[in-house]
């Protein structure tokens, strides 16, 4: 693998104004190749945060502290007064996977004006009977979030620290939190390109890093094996493909961690290969096109 890898790539984002500010490619038994398009700084990666959050879900499931087939209120049960009918038989891995079936619809942009988020959530009236129907929200995300403080008596970013940034090198990620203290978790995650394309090739190496066993192996495989039905999604094609623990299910065997404005990691198992992305782009279709067709094509 050479830079040349990147010059198709780097011609297009010119000639269409694509709004990438880097791209790092991982291939396995390849020395890595980058182009920066302006300064590595630490970005949201907004949506991207989400799969950091499944994996700490995947973390404390290995150290005993929750299953993902236990209801969301076993671990909340002084929230079950206020919640919504229906919502006792939502388990962890339904909110995972966006089939809880809330009609609750919040993300990280939103101003929370409730004096606990997380009530709003539970109390919300169900859509959708549990499992029955995918629906994207940030709402989930959050709640895990403070399943992982109740389990762990750390917030999603302390426990995460010495289990996952610690070993990768990411030191001291800034993680936007809530009124209450409680990391956003679904978004306002915020790292460099060249940050982000370690945690990519962590997945790739199912979760083995530097020699030591960073993820749950197991846990990184249930991350695109537990998918669910995403077909009916009519806010573009890249997100029909299915949607898995915390990630979207893509073209050609990959799968990919998505924020907002071209935030992605294309991940492909099969060419062993990684492609991180950050950017700032209004039209990020457009630019996961150039990054399946230009680089993960001819990794």
């Amino acid at each position: 693998m050479s830079a040349e890898l990147l010059d198709d790539f780097v011609r297009a984002d010119r000639d269409r104004a694509l709004g990438t500010y880097g791209i790092h490619v991982h291939r396995e038994g390849h020395p890595p190749v980058a182009h920066r398009f302006r300064s590595d700084d630490r970005v949201n990666l907004y949506s991207v945060a989400k799969t950091f959050t499944s994996v700490a879900v995947g973390l404390a499931e290995a150290e005993g502290r929750l299953s993902l087939d236990d209801r969301l209120l076993d671990h909340l049960p002084e929230l079950r007064p206020i919640a919504a009918d229906g919502l006792g038989a939502v388990t962890l891995r339904q909110v995972l996977t966006m089939t809880s079936g809330t009609s609750h619809r919040w993300f990280a942009d939103e101003r929370i004006t409730a004096a606990d988020l997380l009530h709003e959530i539970v109390a919300a009236p169900l859509a959708a009977a549990p499992g029955t129907r995918f629906a994207y929200t940030g709402s989930g995300s959050y709640a895990l979030g403070r399943v992982i403080a109740r389990v762990t008596g750390a917030d999603l970013r302390s426990f995460l620290l010495p289990r996952l940034f610690a070993p990768l090198d990411l030191h001291n990620p800034a993680w936007h939190a809530c009124p209450l203290g409680h990391p956003l978790a679904e978004s306002d995650l915020f790292l460099r390109t060249e940050e982000l394309a370690r945690f990519g090739q962590l997945l790739l190496q199912e979760g083995r890093w530097d020699g030591r066993q960073v993820l749950p192996a197991r846990y990184v495989r249930r991350m695109t094996g537990d998918r669910v039905d995403t077909s009916a999604v009519t806010y573009g094609e890249p997100y029909t493909h299915g949607y898995g623990l915390g990630v979207w299910l893509d073209r050609a065997d990959t799968y990919r961690l998505d924020g907002r404005y071209g935030q992605y990691v294309v991940v492909s198992p099969a060419r062993r290969a990684a492609v991180t992305v950050t950017a700032h782009a209004e039209r990020d279709e457009e630019l996961l096109t150039a990054i399946h067709e230009l680089v993960v094509a001819r990794c």
